[in-house]
């Protein structure tokens, strides 16, 4: 079976989105151009920002139309990424609230993408296995 291990968000200034996700995941980029910026993050997953104005074929969407999601190990820990978050300046869509499978909050990147932070509340973890 085939697994993604890379996504690429289409933002307006690469090396500006890129100062943000620095900050946000506190580590710096693997690869930084102008139209490009690249994280690889411990468990090998790669985070990509292409410049919208340079991607080929052209791109017809920006941000709003997905989410990058962040699982927390508890409730606390949603809250405490949400305090975190807020001081930082970040735009939060949805303060923290409790949903049919958790605890979670969005927040928005420059380019309006949401983050998602989570916590679930159903004896699941984050990969789908049980506790």
């Amino acid at each position: 079976m085939t697994t993604p291990n890379f996504v690429i968000l289409y933002v307006d200034q690469p090396l500006r989105s890129g100062a943000f996700y620095s900050a946000l995941l506190g580590r710096e980029p693997a690869e930084s151009a102008p139209t490009f910026v690249l994280f690889v993050l411990d468990n090998g997953f790669k985070l990509g920002l292409w410049s919208r104005h340079t991607v080929e074929p052209a791109a017809a969407a920006t941000g709003g139309g997905g989410e990058i999601v962040f699982a927390m190990e508890t409730p606390d820990a949603v809250d405490a990424t949400h305090a975190d978050w807020s001081g930082r300046g970040l735009k939060i869509l949805q303060t923290p609230t409790d949903l049919d499978f958790g605890r979670t909050f969005v927040a928005l990147d420059p380019d309006n993408h949401r983050l998602r932070v989570y916590w679930l509340s159903d004896g699941k973890q984050a990969n789908g296995e049980q506790k």
